[in-house]
Order: C-alpha cells, then structure tokens, then sequence
C-alpha cells in the first residue's frame, strides 16, 4: 500500500452554518444578550428609548467597575467576596475627604490608592501564606464594613460640593439624539482597557497562565504570587472606583452602601462565561452579563413587577447559563 493510501484524509472544512452555530455556542452570552433585549423592547416601547438606554448604562456602572476587577481575580481561580464592602468604605472615605475641604481629585486619588491597597493586602495574604482567597476575602468583607461604620459611628456623610456630582452625572452626547451619562461611559472605557490589558499584554497571559495551571505556571518561572498580589490590587482599585461612582451619584456617603454587591459582581462574571477555576474568560463576557441583568431589573421595572420576580427570573438565567458553559467545556474536552 503506498505512503498516499495510508494517509489520513484531511478532515472536511465545516459548512458555514456550523461555523455560525459554533460562535452561537462560544458566545452564548451574546445571544443570550441580544433575545432578553428584543423580549424586552416587545413587551415595552419605552425601552429601547436613548432616555432609557442611558439610563441601563448608568444603573449598571457601579455593579459593571466592580465585576470588571472580579474578572481578573476569577481568571486566576481565586475570589473576591470584600468588594462590596471595599465599595462602602470607599464612598465613605471620599466623603470624608471631601467635607474636609479635600479637592476632588485630591480625594479620588487618595480613595483610589486606598481601595487598591485593600485589595493588594488580600491577595498579598492569599499568595504569601497560601490561604483559600474565600478565607481572607471572608475577613475582608467584614473588617472594611466594620471600618466604614467605625469613620463616622455609622452616620452618613452629606454636604458634599455640587461639583462631585458631575463625575456620574455629566451628558456626553455621542450621537445625534442619543447622550450617555460620563458614569456609563466611564463603564464602557474600564471595559475597553482591561479587555485590551488580558488580551494583549504580558500581564494578561501571565493572568490567564496562572489561573489555567498555577503549579506549571510557577515551574514555567512566572511570578504566581506577585500576579495573584496584582489582580486583588486591581480588584481593590475598581471596587473604590465603584464606591467613588455610586458617591458621586447619591450625593451622600452612605455606610450601608453596595450590601451584597459581591454577589452581583461574581455572578456577572460568571453569567459571562469566565470560569470559576480560572483560565478561560474575559470582560467582553462580563460587560454584556452586567448589561443582561441591568436589562432584566429594567423590563421588570417598566412593567412594574416586583424585585421576586427580578430575582427569581435572575437566578433561572444564571443556571442556565451556568450549565450552558459546562456542556461548552465537555464539548470541547475541557472539562
């Protein structure tokens, strides 16, 4: 039999519809996206409004920072549970600052180093004594919430100066007709930044390298502890960043602020396909998971249901697509 005869045949090139299902598949998020929001502009003509469009973008910016931060810490299998808190105490620290006859941008960048600080002495904690993330987050969820109750006895901070609101509150006008609060927009650039960041730079492989395989990643040379250091900083930088957002939009430093928001970030991040063993995500997914649930809080609103079933409908999704990526995952070998 000749060489010709005993070669394996090249396998078919895959027809065009199921190149189209493949990224249906790959990018169910999008879809996912894409049938909630013609659903919703079918059951209301108020929703696909520039009014109401700016409005998606602004109520999700806060939630939208923080996940974009969760991102990098789920890609490298690690978890962030203090963010909410971090968020409060750094509404609450900007505040302060303020009613002190702080700057703006003195206290944005002071409450900015704060939050990432936060964050890098986690993942400091988590890297350097080999601690379950979950653990030290756990104690970081509560020690900052005690913290931001402890700066004022728990009173909320008021008076702040008219021109700190312009931070969230701003229109930018992007196209005719249609403007986007400088809080949506500012959404929209951190996500352009980080995806570019995982994407294209070293620090992005090294993050997606040590949440893939630590241990290879680690015999590879790669600096695992210092890049896990790294995502929990950025996570802390985010999660203040939020804090500054949702102040600037309240008017008000409020301890109570962003309870349970840890919650809502981590399952954006998931919703988005980005794996809780870490290697395999982005933002790209993130933004439009946070764009999903911001679209059903809003449909549920315009048709003036209850947050029962927001939650309820919420969590349906959120397995779902859960299981969606795990059938994703065995299809491909990978899990």
């Amino acid at each position: 039999m000749s060489n010709i005869d005993t070669m394996r045949a090249p396998a078919p090139a895959a027809s065009p519809s199921r190149r189209i299902i493949d990224l249906a598949i790959e990018y169910n998020f999008i879809v996912i996206f894409l049938v909630v929001v013609g659903i919703a502009a079918t059951l209301s003509d108020n929703f696909l409004t520039p009014t109401n469009i700016a409005n998606l973008f602004q109520q999700a910016a806060v939630v939208g920072v923080v996940a974009i931060g969760m991102t990098f810490v789920i890609l490298t299998g690690n978890i962030d549970l203090s963010v909410g808190s971090i968020v409060a105490l750094s509404g609450m620290i900007v505040a302060v600052l303020l009613a002190n006859g702080y700057s703006p941008a003195t206290a944005v960048l002071i409450t900015a180093f704060v939050g990432a600080g936060c964050g890098a002495v986690m993942g400091a904690t988590a890297a350097l004594a080999q601690v379950p993330s979950f653990i030290v987050t756990l104690a970081g969820l509560v020690s900052f919430r005690g913290l931001t109750y402890l700066m004022t006895d728990g009173v909320p901070v008021s008076g702040l100066p008219t021109g700190f609101a312009s931070i969230s509150s701003t229109m930018i006008p992007l196209l005719p007709g249609f403007s986007l609060s400088s809080m949506g927009l500012i959404f929209i650039v951190l996500c352009i930044v980080a995806g570019l960041v995982l994407r294209f730079t070293v620090f992005g492989e090294y993050v997606y390298a040590t949440g893939g395989n630590p241990e290879a990643a680690r015999l590879s040379g790669l600096p695992t502890r210092l890049i896990v250091t790294s995502v929990f900083a950025v996570s802390g930088l985010m999660a203040a960043l939020g804090g500054i957002l949702l102040t600037s939009r309240l008017r008000i430093g409020q301890p109570t602020a962003a309870q349970g928001l840890e919650l809502d970030a981590i399952a954006a991040v998931v919703l988005g396909g980005t794996s809780l063993f870490g290697g395999r995500g982005g933002v790209l997914g993130t933004f439009f998971a946070v764009m999903l649930l911001q679209v059903l809080r809003n449909i549920f609103n315009l048709l003036g249901l209850g947050s029962f079933y927001q939650m309820t409908v919420t969590g349906i999704i959120i397995v779902a697509a859960i299981l969606l990526n795990r059938f994703i995952d065995h299809r491909k070998g990978r899990g």
